[in-house]
């Protein structure tokens, strides 16, 4: 054979050879390869972009597609949009149709020929959703997808036959709602590790970082837990198996709820404040999965009260609307179906007239021991001369004599030192229940009225250019309006009372003057509802004072002395107690 047939010959042998390599080693192995890749940093600028440009198709099924390239899918419907990708299989994106971030619904505000875009929750720049397991598994790298009508598949294959699994689906009957089933083989002990960066989207960022955490329920009890500051990974409090967790925001959240297995008593949770400006906090979940296939349900919505109680989940435990038992039932009970009746039943849809009626209703409800709490005040000052007497003549010799002697004149007369706190009692948990609400309500979010813009966030009239510390760096007039008529209101209740203690007249004054820094950054519709209250107050006390005759009061009280009244239980241990006072007094004396 001569020498160029010999070499004809040696490199047709060598292109067979190179073609059988290339066979068994890219077709038969590419997920090898492409992880492979995925872990090699020196990479030559030209390969990289030819690689770019590959898509591999199986000959088994032309839905199923491998790419070496990063693509995107989608799976929507009239409430959500969820964008996928299939590098890591995980959601890339979540967006609430309907719903618009503070920046662009400013920009409507503005320009009324601007579209606003759909509020997104979170998004895989500084989000990631990932699964470790004792093995060096790789997930965030590209997986094979699989289509369909309402629903997408993504699969990842390691070797031995091992491999990792997502389906998502989307529920028909609940539109917020999608499917998750987890899939693994091979995988000892698989760990889900989500973390979810929530975005600023409100216009006040104190506000949205306040209320941004992990919410979960415990299985056991149905008790809904809270974290919301954790710089290292930590389990819930109890080592309870939990149902469902919620990415909770100011008024958005994502709850994923284990459908067939609850998330083990080892779940930890990792809360941090972000570094980034366009981010609040940046949140992370960690859980152990079931061998084989864990099925979830994941809610991507708004904070709705009413919506989130009709799925009968206990979602609406994530509102914030107390944390006594106490103004919780009031917001459950009585504000929020009292707001929901005037949103509905009359058909407002102006939110300032329905804080006014709102207010009106609390303040006629309360009117009588609003009364009552007058009286019991008119009472005390048409007594106060003669208290003053006693006070007097036991002046810096024996106090609890003359404290004996007050009360003595307070049961003759017929007098309840401690009616005029009765309103109190009643309005206290509905103030603490208000302050609770009003920055939790979606339905006051991105609201207006008068000059407030947002409702559920602060008021401004002007901005500063300069930060006060606990003050802030514009001026809120609802606040300023509040805080005025609060100081008004103590000026007048002091007159009316006749309290002569400079220690409490100086905290009673000094009260109004700490809300204004404290209310200046908070939601100005309860600036606005305290100002309300305020007012309606004044109007009562007026009328009242046109009503009680003060003289005719003091007649009564006399005619009252002349009664013998029978002691009550109180009243008999009281004395008592100061009886046994006494005789202390007395041998401390001899001593």
């Amino acid at each position: 054979m001569k020498q160029n047939d010999k070499s004809s010959f040696t490199g047709l042998i060598l292109m067979a050879a190179i073609l059988i390599i290339f066979q068994i080693f890219v077709f038969d192995n590419t997920s090898e390869q492409i992880n492979h890749k995925e872990n090699t940093e020196q990479f030559d600028s030209n390969q990289q972009d030819s690689k770019k440009e590959n898509e591999i198709v199986t000959p088994l099924d032309i839905d199923i597609k491998e790419v070496l390239t990063e693509e995107f899918y989608t799976l929507e419907n009239d409430k959500i949009k969820l964008e996928f990708t299939n590098k890591g299989g995980e959601i890339s994106s979540a967006v609430i149709k309907g719903y618009h971030s503070y920046e662009e619904y400013k920009k409507n505000l503005d320009d009324e020929t601007y579209k606003s875009k759909d509020i997104e929750i979170f998004k895989n720049k500084d989000s990631k959703f990932e699964i470790k397991g004792d093995r060096n598994i790789n997930t965030n790298s590209f997986f094979s997808v699989v289509e369909e009508n309402n629903s997408i598949s993504f699969k990842k294959d390691y070797e031995n036959n091992s491999y990792i699994k997502y389906t998502y689906t989307l529920d028909d009957k609940k539109p917020y709602f999608v499917d998750l089933s987890i899939e693994s083989e091979g995988i000892s002990n698989p760990e889900l590790i989500w973390t979810i960066a929530a975005p600023e989207t409100e216009k006040s960022k104190t506000n949205q970082e306040q209320y941004t955490g992990f919410y979960y329920q415990e299985d056991y009890s149905k008790d809904v837990k809270y974290t919301w500051d954790n710089e290292e990974f930590k389990t819930n409090k109890f080592k309870t198996e939990i149902s469902w967790i919620a990415f909770k925001q100011q008024f958005f959240s994502t709850i994923i709820n284990a459908k067939n297995n609850n998330f083990d008593n080892g779940t930890a949770f990792k809360v941090l404040n972000s570094e980034e400006d366009e981010y609040i906090k940046v949140m992370s979940l960690r859980t152990q999965l079931e061998n084989g296939e864990s099925n979830y349900s994941i809610y991507f919505g708004p904070n709705d009260y009413n919506d989130l109680k009709s799925y009968d989940l206990g979602y609406e435990n994530i509102l914030p609307l107390g944390f006594m038992w106490i103004d919780t039932i009031v917001n459950k009970y009585i504000i929020i179906k009292l707001f929901n009746f005037l949103k509905n039943s009359a058909g407002l849809e102006n939110f300032g007239i329905i804080i006014l009626l709102l207010t009106l209703i609390i303040k006629f409800s309360l009117s009588p021991f609003t009364y009552k709490s007058y009286l019991s005040q008119a009472k005390m000052k048409v007594l106060k001369p003669e208290i003053d007497k006693i006070n007097e003549k036991h002046k810096e010799k024996d106090p609890l004599k003359a404290q004996q002697e007050s009360m003595n004149l307070y049961r003759k007369a017929g007098v309840n030192p401690m009616g005029g706190c009765l309103p109190m009692l009643f309005q206290f948990p509905i103030l603490i229940a208000m302050f609770r609400f009003f920055p939790a309500s979606l339905d006051l979010r991105q609201n207006a009225f008068l000059w407030a813009d947002d409702l559920s966030a602060y008021d401004s009239i002007y901005k500063l250019g300069f930060e006060i510390p606990f003050y802030g760096d514009h001026i809120s007039l609802f606040t300023l309006l509040m805080c005025i008529s609060t100081l008004m209101y103590t000026h007048m209740n002091s007159q009316m009372t006749g309290n002569q203690m400079p220690g409490m007249k100086f905290m009673m004054y000094l009260m109004p003057v700490l809300f204004l820094g404290f209310f200046n950054n908070y939601a100005s519709a309860l600036s606005y509802y305290y100002f309300l209250a305020n007012i309606f107050t004044f109007s009562q006390m007026y009328f009242m004072r046109k009503f009680v005759d003060e003289k005719a009061i003091l007649a009564q009280l006399e005619e009252n002395k002349k009664k013998p009244r029978k002691k009550s239980k109180f009243q008999k241990k009281l004395e008592e107690l100061q009886r046994k006072q006494e005789q202390q007094l007395k041998n401390r004396k001899k001593k």
